[in-house]
């Protein structure tokens, strides 16, 4: 027989409070939004995208300690600063293409257009 506390539950693997809603609003919203803005920045300055990587490990820390000052959340925990990075770096990375995406075509539309809300492609004759 199974033991009731050492059952896998996604919302153990995710988050350490006992409502969604904290992660929803810190992690998702605060963190996720932030990640967005982030990666659109670093496209907005021509940057490359390995530094959304490093600004989201920065944020992942931010996020940490959100969850710590305002939620009672345990700040020095690998597990959940993994996922808290983890989820800045998927924001991130959607922003930064997003942003370069039209940032191509707007530049370049003589030969870029966009190819759906995160790609580009060459114009064809």
């Amino acid at each position: 027989m199974e033991n009731a506390g050492t059952a896998f539950s996604i919302s153990n693997l995710l988050y350490e409070e006992g409502s969604a809603g904290i992660f929803l609003l810190v992690t998702i919203i605060l963190g996720g939004g932030a990640a967005w803005l982030t990666g659109r920045a670093i496209a907005g300055t021509w940057r490359p995208p390995w530094q959304v990587v490093v600004y989201s490990l920065l944020l992942g820390g931010a996020v940490r300690f959100i969850h710590m000052a305002l939620f009672g959340g345990t700040l020095l925990s690998l597990h959940y600063y993994a996922v808290d990075t983890a989820i800045c770096l998927l924001f991130g990375y959607a922003g930064f293409h997003a942003a370069r995406a039209a940032q191509m075509a707007r530049q370049y539309g003589w030969l870029i257009e966009k190819h759906g809300a995160m790609r580009w492609r060459r114009k064809t004759p």
